[in-house]
């Protein structure tokens, strides 16, 4: 069988900062027919479901630019050369939310545009939480938020959660907790 795939005939990249880079990359099928792909190259990324003992989910809200409003998000961050996606959540996690976890479990990865944009993102569940310093990015204002299991998930139905990441790490964070996480006893 022959391949599908287009191959690159040519790559030019007009653009390189310090969290993103554009390419466009010209393919073309074995019949002949071609276009041109805009790509935006971002490195590995992580998110992290942390759900405190009592059950509560550790959120944050914070501003995004490219959205121009604040969202409600799952702690996460880019994976930093060398490091692993699964060191990368107590690192996360401290800098954004002043905790950190005894506890990370893998749940799954995704792209999360790949029509257009390279960043392939891993999904952890994060239990067992301390105190740690919490020290934020210099461009990140950030609030966090402890939030039920209930209120979090009114908050998915209700549109009022509107970041992609956010809604699948809790999906897939969902069969690894008990049924009743979330509710203060």
């Amino acid at each position: 069988m022959k391949s599908r795939e287009p191959r690159v005939v040519g790559t030019e990249r007009p653009y390189s900062g310090r969290i993103v880079s554009v390419r466009t990359d010209r393919l073309e099928f074995e019949d002949g027919r071609s276009w041109t792909a805009e790509v935006v190259e971002h490195r590995e990324s992580m998110t992290v479901v942390a759900v405190r003992e009592d059950g509560c989910i550790c959120l944050v809200r914070q501003y995004r630019r490219p959205a121009d409003e604040w969202l409600l998000e799952t702690p996460a961050g880019s994976v930093d050369p060398g490091e692993s996606a699964e060191a990368s959540v107590n690192r996360e996690l401290a800098e954004e939310t002043g905790h950190k976890a005894h506890s990370v479990r893998y749940l799954g990865s995704f792209f999360l545009a790949p029509g257009w944009c390279t960043e392939y993102m891993h999904a952890y569940l994060a239990t067992d939480l301390y105190p740690a310093s919490a020290e934020p990015d210099e461009d990140e204002v950030i609030d966090v938020v402890w939030m039920t299991r209930t209120d979090w998930e009114r908050e998915i139905r209700e549109n009022r959660v509107r970041d992609c990441k956010s809604i699948a790490a809790w999906f897939l964070a969902l069969p690894h907790l008990p049924a009743a996480a979330g509710e203060p006893s």
